[in-house]
């Protein structure tokens, strides 16, 4: 068995509202263990025989739709996996990590849409955006709220959707992941 991390997105946000409880219970159901959820935001960690991370997006994503009648977008990672992604955050550290978001997607955004989006987005605020490993690295200097850089502004320049998650969020899950750990050995 192997420890994974869920992030799901559309979760809470927009009348998708979903009582961890009932989605612990619900994949409990689909043989995910140890489930532990990390705030009430879709941050989901849990065991499962290896498998490609991908599949198990796949699985989650049906389960939810299924159960709950969300289509979310899940997003599923190793511990080594989402502590690449902050470290390949180039505003990690240089940012309020409120503020320092990594979005993560399923496919790879390629180059060329990264620049077009960066181009779209030159003038609008004073956000930093650079691409990542499935991932748009993102700094809302601004504050999140008050940003034009939106999730659907991102999803339409880019054709792919994602779910977003914070430094300090991202930091959160890694350090229980961690802890998790320390107490299996």
């Amino acid at each position: 068995m192997k420890r994974y991390a869920a992030l799901l997105g559309s979760i809470n946000v927009g009348g998708n509202r979903l009582l961890m409880v009932d989605l612990r219970t619900a994949l409990e159901r689909e043989d995910l263990c140890d489930i532990e959820t990390v705030a009430a935001s879709g941050n989901v960690l849990f065991t499962h025989e290896e498998m490609p991370s991908e599949g198990l997006a796949e699985k989650i994503a049906w389960i939810i739709r299924e159960e709950f009648e969300i289509d979310s977008e899940v997003i599923v990672m190793t511990r080594s996996e989402l502590a690449a992604a902050i470290a390949e955050n180039p505003f990690a550290g240089d940012g309020d990590d409120k503020l320092v978001h990594t979005m993560f997607f399923l496919d790879q955004p390629g180059e060329t849409q990264v620049k077009a989006l960066k181009l779209d987005y030159e003038g609008r605020g004073q956000e930093r955006i650079a691409g990542g490993t499935n991932a748009l690295h993102i700094d809302y200097a601004d504050g999140v709220g008050r940003s034009k850089l939106t999730g659907d502004f991102i999803t339409r320049r880019l054709g792919i959707r994602g779910t977003a998650r914070n430094m300090k969020s991202m930091q959160r899950i890694l350090t229980k992941m961690d802890e998790l750990e320390a107490s299996d050995g």
